[in-house]
């Protein structure tokens, strides 16, 4: 992505330096060096978005639409053009707040990519657990979200391991104050897909600003 900021190589764990991807979404949405992307809520320039996603040199990469009038809570992540990446759907009396993620604005179960969950009840701090379409069994998560979602301060981590794929970070500047905007970045590390990554902030969010229910 043009603009991204490269960061040397000693700030990222060496397994995340490798020239495997972590291709999620599309392999497209992968890149050599690590992307840094701003998460800008209440942005003035979307009419139909409730947060955008800018580059650092504050292009719009993806927008997210929700779907009034559905029977379930609906997001659809787009690119700049517009079009459809995916499509979040929170599963109905779901306990644990699950939300199901598919290709397009598929909720068809063949395009379906993965899940996102509280991976407890009661949480006082922020912890989601990630599994993969392919991963039915779920004794294993894929990804992880661990963090405070308060301070906007979370971090990505493949699997039940130490190994970092992405990190949350509040961000202050004139401009997020003047319009009252909520703006924080993401760091994705090199390789790693980074519309995966928007996806799971979106959910993040979705699943901590919830005041509909208790769960």
């Amino acid at each position: 992505m043009a603009g991204a900021m490269v960061v040397g190589p000693s700030t990222y764990p060496p397994q995340m330096m490798a020239n495997q991807q972590v291709a999620i979404i599309n392999p497209q949405f992968c890149a050599p060096y690590p992307v840094d992307l701003n998460i800008v809520r209440k942005l003035m320039t979307l009419s139909e978005g409730a947060f955008g996603v800018t580059d650092v040199n504050g292009n719009i990469v993806f927008k997210v639409k929700g779907k009034l009038f559905s029977l379930r809570d609906r997001r659809v992540l787009l690119d700049a053009a517009g079009n459809p990446i995916v499509t979040f759907q929170q599963k109905i009396l779901s306990a644990h707040r699950r939300w199901q993620v598919y290709r397009g604005e598929s909720t068809d179960s063949k395009d379906f990519l993965f899940s996102v969950k509280k991976s407890s009840l009661l949480q006082f701090k922020t912890k989601l657990d990630v599994f993969l379409a392919h991963n039915t069994k779920e004794d294993v998560c894929d990804f992880r979200i661990e963090g405070s979602w308060f301070e906007r301060s979370c971090v990505i981590y493949a699997g039940n391991t130490s190994t970092i794929v992405a990190q949350m970070h509040r961000k202050h500047t004139a401009q997020s104050i003047l319009l009252g905007k909520d703006n924080f970045g993401v760091t994705v590390y090199p390789n790693v897909d980074y519309a995966f990554i928007v996806a799971l902030v979106v959910i993040l969010e979705e699943i901590n600003e919830d005041r509909s229910g208790d769960d």
